[in-house]
């Protein structure tokens, strides 16, 4: 997978739709993401359909902005997210699936979306972050052109700040 998303797989803008295979991906997925960020707490999973309602009313006033990769048979293999979008900027986030990992699927996912986040939302700046033990993140960040921008941290671990100016 050179550049773009491998054939299969496809980025979507979130929707109601999604969410019997969303909640099925972060209970899949979620002893993996666990330990590289916080788990997300049984309130997150007891609350999902209510959560997800209130994060599509955000995203249709423009507060956010949440996307998933699709397989073709409808499972979610990853989500995009941009979140506090306000004065041209906002803050990216991603998951991948345990088995799409070291493939290739966030950094063309991440390219995908910094394209949408400068052309179709308007955005120009993009901030990132990741805690110091995660260094496939990282990879993906610098590889997508973000740059470090300082300490921070995520989840109470240490971690690295990233920006990106878009559209430069």
């Amino acid at each position: 997978m050179p550049d773009g998303l491998p054939p299969g797989v496809r980025l979507e803008r979130l929707g109601a739709e999604h969410e019997g295979a969303l909640l099925v991906f972060e209970l899949e997925n979620r002893a993996y993401f666990a330990s590289h960020i916080s788990d997300r707490g049984e309130a997150f999973f007891a609350e999902f359909a209510e959560r997800l309602a209130e994060l599509l009313v955000d995203q249709d006033a423009g507060e956010l902005h949440f996307h998933v990769l699709v397989e073709d048979d409808g499972q979610i293999v990853g989500r995009v997210n941009l979140v506090d979008v306000a004065d041209g900027s906002a803050e990216l986030g991603y998951r991948i699936a345990e088995r799409w990992t070291g493939r290739g699927l966030a950094t063309a996912a991440v390219r995908e979306l910094c394209e949408l986040a400068a052309g179709k939302y308007g955005l120009r700046e993009l901030r990132a972050g990741t805690n110091l033990t995660n260094v496939g993140s990282q990879k993906v960040l610098e590889r997508t052109g973000f740059v470090p921008a300082g300490e921070r941290e995520y989840g109470g671990r240490p971690g690295i700040e990233y920006m990106l100016a878009l559209g430069v």
